[in-house]
């Protein structure tokens, strides 16, 4: 027997055998969406043509019925038993041989269970029939009606799974449902409270106050109302909450160096700007080069759109968290917390590249913009730079004038750095060959911006981390920083790896001024926050550390690793050493060199067998670590936080 799929949430699509079946009239879709969704029961034709011809004479409307039924039927020929059963007065669908998404939507919700309405939510892609618009009213009213009804079920279920999900302490789950309610709708208060508590328990208060922040100001924009009072309550809590934790000094902190100016409060306005993420462009084979070449391109996009400053851009980590992944946008968007999406694909085929994109608006699944690019691989940039403007041009209403980047003048150049960028963020050992693909490329075009920005971070990471010969690789790490600014001084990465690494250099005030002029070319960039909280902790403000490393949590939901081991190091210096606990035993950043704040966590709340475990299987790894070698490198300004953490070593065990 063949059994057709018929899906009708978000779109209209018929698959037999897992291939779509065209069907391409709209009344032909509509009168077989009508008629599924209402498997056995009998249709007069009459009532039919009514339905969906009412501007036609009564003869004129039974003959479109009729060829309609006709085409519908031979859509579905290889279908058995036929679906569609007719005689000269009725019609009614027979749902034998045809699975309907609708069905198993609301089937799932009769269940209930959190399993079954989790996967309800994911049937649920989008509006009954989307991009199906007629003007028969007959039909329109009908289609109105039932729209509601399923979006009001959807809206249901995930609050159901919500409510199940924090019940059972199951964070991820109500997380995403909370999300995807917010979505479909942005004033639900119950989901603002549960995504509120969940960042609470998380020890992410400024993502819990971000969201209450960001509904308060909706709900005056939209309604003129104040939000409810039971959400008031817990904003108020969770605000009390931080302002408690910030320990209280029994001496006045350390004066600061003369050269470091005083901090900047830290803001980002998140809803001022259109919000979009871009999604790793795919490829037709699965060839590891031109994998490489398509996460290139997006990872350029997503830089070039940053460097606009007229949209918010999902940073990277969390758009690839959905590479390979077929999931609808609109649950992307939701989970994202995005209004656009970018798709495309690309390909390279000798001195060839075609690059298709397409911009898709979440909420409405209306594809605002489209492009094919057909062009010489040595003009892969310019297309870059076209898609870009094209894409800021349509969000942000008008053309911006973006600040110029830094180009390399060879692909070679280009593809080992692609390839460096991964590899950078993997082992030790992996980031040595990054090193090898790195010089390589400055070798090829030695004013190579982006290749001297990662070498730079490369060479400090490997002598304040892997052991390896201060000199010359800390002088080296300076210069290539230096020279990255200076080739490409519109580029925040580039501002902030130089800022990183002065600090170290213990130069705080020319690391604040780099720090800023970063946050000034991107304020979301999300590794410039996290790499600025290290900075605060270093010069003594713990607390601060703690509110910037937040932040990057915020603007890069699908988290680097390294945001983890910033935050355990931020609530370690501020005597949390239980959220340090839970931050550090996160599996994204568990067994890196986190282990050594894990441990001295555990040692410093007394559990010194669970301490003494995390040191010896953090050695295991690093068996070049020693305490005295670590705190010579590290430039911390208050000598009794340094303190601390070292004491906190030595409980774990870990060697002097």
């Amino acid at each position: 027997m063949a059994v057709a799929e018929l899906t009708l949430l978000g779109g209209f699509e018929i698959k037999l055998s897992g291939q779509a079946i065209d069907l391409p009239g709209q009344k032909d879709r509509a009168l077989l969406a009508f008629l599924a969704l209402s498997p056995g029961f009998t249709h007069s034709r009459d009532k039919l043509a009514s339905l969906l011809w009412s501007d036609r004479g009564d003869q004129q409307a039974r003959d479109s019925l009729k060829h309609a039924l006709t085409r519908v039927r031979q859509c579905l020929r290889a279908v058995t038993p036929a679906p569609i059963v007719a005689d000269r007065q009725s019609v009614r669908f027979d749902p034998v041989a045809v699975t309907i998404d609708v069905a198993a939507f609301e089937r799932l919700l009769s269940d209930g269970t959190p399993e079954a309405l989790e996967q309800a939510a994911a049937l649920y892609r989008g509006d009954l029939l989307d991009g199906i618009g007629l003007r028969d009213p007959a039909f329109e009213d009908w289609l109105l009606v039932e729209r509601q009804r399923l979006r009001q079920r959807a809206e249901e279920a995930l609050s159901g799974l919500l409510a199940q999900s924090l019940a059972a302490g199951a964070r991820d789950r109500a997380a995403a449902a909370a999300r995807r309610l917010l979505s479909l709708d942005p004033l639900r208060e119950a989901a603002c409270r549960g995504l509120m508590q969940i960042h609470a328990d998380r020890a992410e208060t400024a993502q819990a106050l971000k969201v209450y922040e960001t509904l308060r100001d909706r709900l005056h924009r939209e309604l003129v109302v104040k939000p409810e009072a039971e959400t008031v309550k817990l904003y108020e809590s969770i605000r009390q909450r931080r302002a408690a934790s910030a320990p209280v000094a029994a001496a006045p902190p350390p004066a600061p160096m003369e050269e470091e100016p005083k901090p900047a409060a830290v803001e980002l306005p998140l809803l001022s700007k259109p919000s979009i993420a871009v999604l790793p462009f795919t490829t037709v084979a699965q060839d590891p080069e031109q994998e490489t070449f398509a996460d290139g391109l997006t990872e350029d996009l997503i830089t070039d759109l940053s460097r606009s400053g007229a949209i918010l851009v999902t940073a990277r980590n969390s758009c690839f968290a959905y590479k390979g992944k077929a999931i609808d946008v609109r649950r992307i968007a939701g989970e994202l917390g995005v209004r656009y999406v970018l798709e495309g694909s690309a390909r390279r085929a000798s001195q060839r590249v075609r690059i298709n994109v397409q911009l898709i608006d979440a909420v409405t699944g209306n594809h605002l913009w489209a492009e094919r690019y057909d062009r010489s691989l040595d003009d892969v940039f310019s297309v870059q730079d076209e898609v870009t403007a094209k894409i800021v041009e349509a969000l942000a209403g008008r053309l911006v004038q973006r600040r110029p980047r830094t180009r390399p003048k060879s692909m070679e150049a280009w593809d080992c750095c692609v390839i460096a960028r991964r590899l950078n963020e993997q082992s030790p050992l992996a980031a040595r060959e990054a090193r090898v693909l790195l010089e390589r490329a400055l070798e090829i075009d030695p004013d190579y911006a982006e290749a001297h920005r990662w070498l730079a971070m490369n060479l400090s990471n490997g002598w304040l981390y892997w052991g390896e010969p201060i000199e010359p690789t800390r002088r080296l790490s300076l210069e290539h920083a230096s020279r990255a600014v200076q080739l490409d001084p519109n580029d925040s990465g580039c501002h902030w790896v130089h800022a990183t690494i002065l600090c170290f250099e213990r130069k705080f005030g020319e690391a604040e001024q780099e720090f800023a002029k970063a946050l000034e070319l991107d304020p979301e960039d999300a590794d410039c926050w996290a790499a600025k909280s290290d900075i605060s902790v270093l010069s003594g403000h713990p607390q601060r550390g703690l509110e910037e490393a937040e932040r990057a949590f915020l603007l890069n939901p699908i988290s680097l690793v390294w945001y983890h081991i910033l935050k355990g190091q931020a609530l370690y210096a501020l005597g949390r050493y239980d959220e340090a606990v839970q931050t550090l035993r996160q599996d994204t950043t568990y067994r890196l060199i986190s282990r050594r704040y894990l441990a001295a966590s555990l040692a410093q709340l007394g559990r010194m067998d669970e301490a003494r475990r995390e040191a010896k299987l953090f050695m295991a790894t690093n068996p070049e670590f020693r305490i005295s070698h670590w705190a010579s490198t590290q430039p911390y300004q208050d000598k009794a936080l340094l303190e601390k953490i070292v004491d906190g070593y030595r409980k774990a065990g870990l060697p002097e």
